[in-house]
């Protein structure tokens, strides 16, 4: 058993894990931390029920609630004002607290729901393994809570590509978090030279959880993590990818497809942190602000981005932008190299953008960054039939596609040279919608299965998604983030 501080519930200082509790047999030991402050501020947060009087249960709670507190201080100030005059607040169906169960049943997981946040626990070869006891992870599923208040529309997008910029969302989250604290950053420097592309305690997330998924499916997380952002995967379009694949392979699924953009997240962090230190060496000052500004760009440019079927190719061109306009372009040449390194960027796109000549579109983005905030949002995608019965059902089932016009005349990088031509955004979610069958992703309430596929099968497969009834016909529906 890890050695814990003694740190009481009224203390100032909680024993908590850094990043992550480590593979077994693992000899990492809890830190002190600020003992973090619940249900009050902005993005309030708590975890449910008392602090546990046992040692192991008291550490598994700050834990948790000093990486959603660090999280959620990360990002609250960047909310825009445009839609958000009061302050940042969480998705109207959360309320106005995120709260995290740290004890929701047994499974290798964790997701949110729009409800607040589930960790789950496992016994794996000789260990129990706690999904909320690692900080990548509370930080990952909080950035799901996060993005889900910025962009409410892309909850029920059907896009394999928007599902997987969620993902990868969660993940950066677990990286900029990371680098707010000083000890981190230190034993990142230690560990990378000052090259923070490099594989490093900060990029390798979610040791514990990957290694205790390894020993169930050994091909389904990466070798010594759950995934790791220093990575060298290249983008290509997710319609021409199979729904799954080993963790070696790129395949459709949002999580196997999120590296591509959290690689490229990375490496452009990494030319920030050169940046700053110019000629000089790296320090833990270039780290620090680094990571400040990229989450700043970050936020600013999703924002921004339109509900498009290329949705990686505009949020980096947005990158570039806000960068611009923020920071005087002096981020650019990282951001240029780090996205066509990845081809989320071809070269000539890339260049576009700094240079002025792929727009935007000043009109439609100015639509886009003050919506009608009264609404649900839901205008940002729209309504496309997908026929039902092929997967069990009786009638056509109503999914909501990314078909905005673009603000960036941009594109991702073809294989081979030039740009990659974007599938169109209803066969985007025509694709969407089969791979969570195929899948078993979705639920089907047993008054609308009208065949086999609509069963989803007698596994143990999370599912994300829901048929249900809006009065007017059969709605896909999302269910949770994991």
């Amino acid at each position: 058993m890890a050695t814990v501080h003694e740190a009481g519930d009224q203390a100032d200082e909680v024993s908590v894990w850094e990043d992550d509790p480590g593979a077994p047999p693992s000899t990492r030991t809890p830190v002190l931390r600020a003992r973090p402050a619940l249900r009050t501020g902005p993005l309030a947060i708590d975890v449910e029920g008392a602090v546990p009087s046992d040692a192991e249960g008291a550490v598994r709670y700050w834990t948790a609630a000093e990486a959603l507190g660090r999280t959620v201080t990360l990002y609250a100030p960047l909310f825009p004002m445009e839609t958000f005059p009061d302050g940042a607040t969480w998705n109207p169906a959360v309320g106005d607290t995120l709260v995290a169960n740290l004890d929701a049943g047994v499974d290798l997981n964790a997701y949110y729901d729009r409800r607040g946040l589930s960790f789950f626990r496992q016994h794996v070869s000789g260990v129990t393994v706690w999904s909320g006891e690692s900080p990548d992870i509370v930080s990952h599923e909080t950035g799901h809570a996060v993005l889900d208040a910025l962009c409410a529309w892309m909850w029920d997008a059907a896009s394999a590509e928007i599902a997987a910029f969620h993902e990868s969302f969660g993940d950066i989250s677990a990286v900029l978090s990371g680098l707010r604290l000083a000890s981190l950053r230190e034993q990142v420097m230690g560990e990378t030279g000052g090259e923070l592309s490099r594989s490093s305690r900060l990029s390798r997330l979610a040791e514990q959880l990957g290694w205790a998924v390894r020993q169930v499916a050994p091909s389904s997380a990466d070798p010594d993590c759950l995934r790791n952002a220093s990575n060298e995967l290249f983008y290509l379009n997710p319609v021409s990818l199979p729904p799954t694949a080993p963790a070696s392979q790129l395949s459709s699924g949002p999580h196997s497809f999120s590296r591509v953009f959290t690689g490229a997240f990375l490496r452009s962090l990494a030319g920030m942190v050169h940046t700053l230190a110019g000629e000089g060496t790296v320090d833990d000052e270039a780290l620090r602000i680094a990571g400040e500004d990229a989450a700043t760009l970050l936020v600013t440019a999703v924002t921004r981005t339109a509900a498009v079927p290329a949705y990686y190719a505009q949020v980096a061109a947005h990158l570039i932008r806000v960068d611009q306009e923020k920071f005087a372009g002096k981020y650019t040449p990282a951001l240029q190299a780090a996205f066509i390194r990845h081809g989320i960027l071809s070269p000539g796109s890339a260049e576009a953008v700094a240079d002025g000549t792929a727009g935007p579109d000043e009109k439609a983005l100015e639509r886009h960054i003050a919506p009608d905030v009264s609404g649900s949002r839901s205008a940002f995608t729209s309504p496309v039939a997908v026929p039902g019965r092929q997967y069990g059902l009786p009638d056509d089932l109503t999914v909501r596609a990314p078909i905005e016009e673009p603000r960036f005349a941009v594109a991702a990088a073809a294989p081979s040279r030039g740009d990659l031509a974007p599938t169109g955004g209803e066969d985007i979610a025509l694709a969407f919608v089969e791979d969570l069958f195929r899948q078993g992703r979705v639920a089907v309430p047993p008054e609308y299965r009208r065949g086999f596929t609509a069963s989803g099968g007698l596994d143990g497969t999370l599912r994300t998604h829901e048929v249900a009834n809006n009065g007017v016909g059969l709605v896909l529906v999302r269910r949770v983030f994991d």
